[in-house]
């Protein structure tokens, strides 16, 4: 299917979108030796995330093999923020009202996530690959509109902020980003330790972070589905 929606629009910027479950780790990978440029979706744990990161690199050195120009290849890899922050809340506001650990979640695991990508692509592999003209496939923060408005509206992208990154917000953040946003350079790297303490804590406290993975996954999906379903009825 991305191959046909690759040959249907027919411009170089098109990016097709596959999801980042296990079933579509392979299609990535077949997609970007193709050389079709991806927008890999629906991230949530940093486990996935580095699937995907081995997934594409996999695709550009299938890519090459197949004679593609790895400069014409772009991917993002899209990991979701706030709905983190939602589910693992509602779980700490069952325990306790107030929890010291809520929306502490989301962030950490962003923060852990770009210093797993920063990892990758400065790896032996990686820079083999960027020698051939390769490009780095960028993290996108997706959901990062603020759910919980006891927080700051901007505090997805203030705290997020980081070089190569990319941020897709809603209309509301965006404009609210605009007007009082207080992004003071790069407030993620080197953050790992800290960010990693966060988990632990939050394991220590009961909270079953693979459980809070799947569940937020397989509600991506379905909100997917359902609207891939209203489309078709309405087209």
């Amino acid at each position: 299917e991305a191959i046909d929606l690759w040959k249907a629009v027919d411009r170089p910027n098109l990016m097709v979108k596959i999801p980042a479950t296990l079933a579509g780790l392979p299609a990535i990978t077949k997609v970007i030796g193709e050389g079709i440029s991806v927008n890999v979706t629906l991230i949530f744990s940093v486990e996935r995330y580095e699937a995907v990161m081995d997934a594409y690199l996999a695709g550009l050195e299938l890519a090459k093999a197949n004679g593609h120009d790895l400069a014409s290849i772009e991917s993002v890899a899209s990991f979701f923020v706030s709905r983190v922050d939602t589910e693992i809340d509602k779980r700490l506001d069952a325990m306790q009202e107030g929890h010291p650990l809520r929306g502490k979640a989301a962030i950490a695991n962003a923060r852990l996530a770009y210093a797993a990508y920063q990892e990758v692509f400065s790896s032996d592999r990686w820079k083999a690959l960027q020698a051939e003209g390769a490009r780095a496939q960028r993290p996108l923060w997706a959901s990062t509109g603020v759910k919980d408005k006891s927080y700051s509206d901007t505090r997805y992208v203030d705290e997020l902020a980081a070089p190569n990154t990319v941020n897709t917000m809603p209309e509301s953040t965006l404009q609210a980003t605009a007007d009082h946003a207080d992004v003071r350079g790069d407030l993620v790297s080197g953050t790992a330790a800290e960010s990693q303490q966060v988990f632990d804590d939050l394991a220590a406290a009961g909270i079953d972070l693979d459980d809070v993975f799947k569940a937020l996954e397989t509600e991506g999906v379905d909100k997917f589905e359902k609207s891939w379903t209203e489309l078709l009825d309405t087209v």
